[in-house]
């Protein structure tokens, strides 16, 4: 059931959908440099419209760290309505701006599609949002270094205290074990169930041959963790060509990660990131 307050502001919410994508056509949100001058020229909501900027940046950080390519999404549960969460139209990241932003509902159903392409693989995010209420953002990629994990019986497991942020556990979801010989996409709702239930309290996901799934507490931990889930893949890929790899134990995993998220270290780490994007920290 929607939530009352954002029941009564959901025109606001379309008509902040609707400027901000006649602003990107015109080019002139590019001239509103910080979030506050955007707010008061569209008369919108400040944390809606920074919670949109920062979803257009994780775009652009993950597609310039190579966690995606031309395929690959994240998301962000609305701010106003945990009934429904925003991504952008069916785009390679590096290339996604306000404009392309769109709602979804808990089914994947688009609110207002507008002849705009949606994700096909949506079904992920509208149904780990659906089954995991502690979840804000998700990010689906297929980093090249996490592949070889999704293929072989080597356990993915957090070997540099960066990466602790990945978690101690991540399972690997095959969507031959329920659904047969597919394109191997998850396209219906019951395919995005099915591998949120492998989820479970996890924070990653690896997808056999296909890729990985990463969820947060907010957008900035979801893109920190699909960063450095690569980082930790390729380190780990590195190491064993030199023996066994020494894993964090459970209780450095905990530390380390509560260090990582901090509100010391994450904004400098969150900036710069953006700084490397060329988008605002916001």
């Amino acid at each position: 059931m929607s939530h009352p307050r954002a029941l009564s502001r959901s025109h606001s919410r379309r008509r902040l959908l609707h400027a901000v994508s006649a602003l990107a056509g015109t080019g002139l949100l590019g001239t509103l440099v910080n979030p506050l001058v955007q707010a008061a020229a569209l008369d919108a909501d400040l944390p809606l419209l920074v919670e949109f900027q920062r979803l257009v940046a994780a775009n652009r950080i993950l597609a310039n760290e190579g966690v995606v390519d031309a395929f690959g999404h994240v998301s962000v549960r609305h701010p106003d309505n945990p009934d429904l969460f925003v991504m952008s139209r069916s785009r390679s990241p590096a290339l996604v701006e306000h404009g392309d932003l769109m709602e979804f509902d808990l089914e994947g159903r688009p609110l207002d599609l507008r002849g705009r392409t949606a994700y096909g693989e949506r079904m992920i995010h509208a149904a780990i949002y659906a089954t995991r209420p502690d979840v804000q953002s998700v990010v689906h990629h297929h980093a090249y270094g996490v592949l070889p994990f999704t293929v072989t019986d080597v356990p993915l497991r957090p070997v540099v205290h960066a990466a602790s942020v990945i978690g101690a556990e991540i399972p690997v979801w095959d969507i031959r074990d329920d659904y047969g010989d597919t394109d191997m996409l998850v396209r219906s709702i019951d395919q995005g169930r099915n591998l949120a239930a492998t989820l479970g309290d996890n924070t990653c996901l690896l997808m056999r041959g296909h890729g990985a799934v990463v969820v947060g507490a907010d957008i900035q931990r979801a893109v920190l963790t699909a960063v450095y889930l690569q980082v930790n893949a390729d380190v780990l890929l590195r190491a064993k060509g030199l023996g066994e790899p020494v894993l964090l134990s459970d209780e450095e995993i905990r530390l380390s990660a509560e260090t990582q998220f901090s509100p010391l270290a994450r904004p400098r780490v969150w900036e710069y990131f953006c700084q490397r994007a060329g988008v605002e920290a916001v």
